[in-house]
């Protein structure tokens, strides 16, 4: 009988200890590592995301890297080692389809905030305030003496957005376009050129609490655009109110596309910059958030 009892408990204790277990490279909302891809636009304002999801699960290594739109893309396409892509657009139906036939799933994409592009110019430039008809024609060389500087020439969201909402099937002539490695160096040679255009993301000179930002808009000006869906037609900058309510003309959504079907960490830092802490980080870099926040009057009794 003792001889039958060992049997018994040395098998449980085979087939509980030599059973499945759960996988310890998976990861979860607080632990683990991933890589993603993220538009080169919005540098600023992720690094500060990312920071702060590792502060609040500091077990977890996000590695992020930062490229033209296009290049993220391709990432969430054919890179399977990124799970998660933050860009100006969503997916189309064609791509969840796309993904619905090769993964058995389709990826969860959503917005995140708003953010304006900038127009920029020298500080000693002459010029303060463009309408979007202007801006296209010298995008397009139909008038001369600017330049406009580009982060990139082909696949950044900031010429698409200009390719899609500014020229409407026009071609850029590239005699007067030209292509700077990203966005610093945007501002970087617009500072010294007083005949030069630059286009950036406002989360890259919009937020006055960054030094390096200040420090810059002594070199440069952002420049006020006409809004033409506003009474009388004044001329607007880029502000969290102008960006929130489209007066500014040049908005643009930021996305997320994560290619992850479980629990995991992805969804942990998706959930986290859709949410009130991430929320709150997007609205002080100066981007607009997509959750509203309610002011409540709130009645305090001094005794």
């Amino acid at each position: 009988m003792k001889l039958f009892a060992s049997l018994i408990l040395g098998l449980l204790f085979f087939t509980t200890g030599c059973g499945p277990q759960k996988d310890p490279n998976i990861d979860s909302v607080s632990t683990g590592s991933i890589e993603i891809s993220v538009d080169e636009s919005f540098k600023p304002v992720i690094e500060e995301e990312l920071t702060m999801y590792k502060n609040t699960y500091p077990l977890t290594t996000i590695t992020a890297r930062y490229k033209t739109e296009a290049e993220c893309l391709k990432d969430i396409f054919y890179d399977s080692a990124t799970r998660m892509v933050i860009v100006t657009r969503g997916l189309s139906e064609n791509e969840e389809n796309f993904f619905k036939d090769s993964l058995h799933y389709r990826p969860s994409w959503n917005l995140l905030a708003l953010d304006g592009i900038a127009v920029i110019v020298a500080k000693g430039s002459t010029d303060s305030t463009f309408t979007m008809a202007q801006l296209a024609d010298y995008i397009t060389g139909r008038k001369r003496g600017k330049k406009v500087i580009f982060d990139g020439l082909s696949a950044t969201s900031t010429f698409r957005f200009v390719l899609d909402s500014l020229l409407k099937g026009d071609k850029p002539d590239t005699t007067v376009t030209q292509a700077a490695p990203n966005s610093i160096e945007v501002m970087n040679y617009v500072a010294t050129d007083t005949a030069a255009i630059g286009l950036i993301g406002f989360s890259w000179i919009g937020n006055p609490e960054v030094p390096e930002q200040l420090e810059m808009l002594k070199k440069i000006k952002i420049c006020a655009i006409r809004c033409e869906i506003c009474k009388g037609k004044p001329f607007i900058k880029p502000t969290q109110i102008s960006i929130t309510s489209r007066s500014y003309p040049m908005v643009r959504g930021l996305y997320y596309i994560l290619r992850e079907n479980y629990s995991g960490l992805g969804t942990g830092l998706a959930n986290f910059m859709r949410y009130e802490r991430g929320q709150l980080i997007f609205r002080r870099f100066y981007l607009a958030p997509v959750m509203e926040f309610n002011i409540r009057n709130v009645k305090i009794n001094i005794k």
